[in-house]
């Protein structure tokens, strides 16, 4: 079993006739991922990679059976696409797309928790279930399937984790990169309790980075709700307060969200985290031991 995604996912790309979308939907189609529609508004009835294209998600979803989108489309018509994939049914929706203004996220996450749809991203390189799917932009061949689940605000900082972790002789369930935007869809903790729930996953390893207080809320969350180990790794340690490094989100404002506080919670709750990212897949690997010997 994993989470969100498997090889019965039917993807449709918004954004497909763009360069970025259809790199990448070729890179997905390559992996064995189900993406039986593509959308762009004027352009229904061409073709990519062997995929057919409409001018809307709704037909799209009619026509398919599509159950997933994933977008590449401009910043600028992003808010849009969320609004007509989750109007269209949609379920589950994976937003590449970064420079999405914090305003128009405000307002589509509301609207799609409403309509009962879950977001990853935006400005996120996607997921992966190793062996089964993937939708995103996530390098699929240093993902090798396993027992370790993933949850990370950055983007290439995972793919280092990952390979530590396969490294380590353990691998991956599902690794997700839920973004470094203020304004997102699935958080950490919507992540770990997803996670708790699949008997496949063993133990999971959260990527936190300075700015805001994703970090803090899932060390309570853990410490109320967890019993698998969890290991963490925060990016930012060395970052000035007021400085914003990286991502959108990634900045320490009124005197909270620095490397210290987060460490300082994910500690406090019986998470062990790791000082540099080689350390993860031993740390995970030694705690999922530990588990098994309880």
């Amino acid at each position: 079993m994993s989470i969100l995604v498997d090889e019965n996912t039917r993807v449709v790309v918004q954004g497909i006739t763009g360069r970025d979308g259809a790199f990448h939907t070729k890179m997905m189609l390559d992996y064995g991922t189900k993406i039986v529609a593509g959308v762009t508004p004027g352009k229904g009835g061409a073709v990519v990679e062997g995929v057919p294209v409409f001018d809307s998600v709704k037909e799209a979803v009619e026509k398919t059976g599509a159950n997933t989108s994933c977008i590449f489309v401009p910043h600028k018509f992003a808010a849009d696409a969320l609004y007509e994939a989750g109007d269209a049914g949609l379920k589950l929706i994976v937003c590449i797309s970064e420079g999405v203004p914090t305003l128009d996220m405000v307002r589509v996450v509301d609207f799609l928790n409403s309509k009962g749809v879950k977001l990853i991203g935006p400005n996120c390189p996607g997921l992966i279930s190793p062996g089964k799917s993937k939708v995103g932009i996530l390098p699929s061949h240093i993902f090798k399937k396993g027992s370790v689940g993933i949850v990370s605000r950055s983007g290439t900082l995972t793919y280092e984790i990952a390979t530590h972790i396969v490294n380590a002789g353990i691998g991956i369930s599902t690794c997700i990169g839920v973004g470094g935007d203020p304004i997102i869809g699935l958080k950490f903790t919507d992540c770990l309790a997803l996670f708790e729930k699949d008997k496949e996953t063993e133990g999971v390893v959260l990527v936190g980075e300075i700015g805001g207080q994703d970090e803090e809320q899932a060390a309570e969350y853990f410490k109320k709700n967890c019993q698998k180990p969890v290991v963490a790794l925060i990016a930012g340690r060395s970052a000035p307060p007021g400085k914003r490094m990286g991502h959108a989100g990634a900045i320490i404002t009124g005197g909270t969200g620095s490397a210290a506080d987060k460490v300082a919670a994910l500690e406090s709750a019986g998470i062990k985290v790791a000082k540099e990212p080689g350390e993860v897949g031993l740390l995970i690997k030694k705690e999922i031991e530990k588990k098994h010997e309880s």
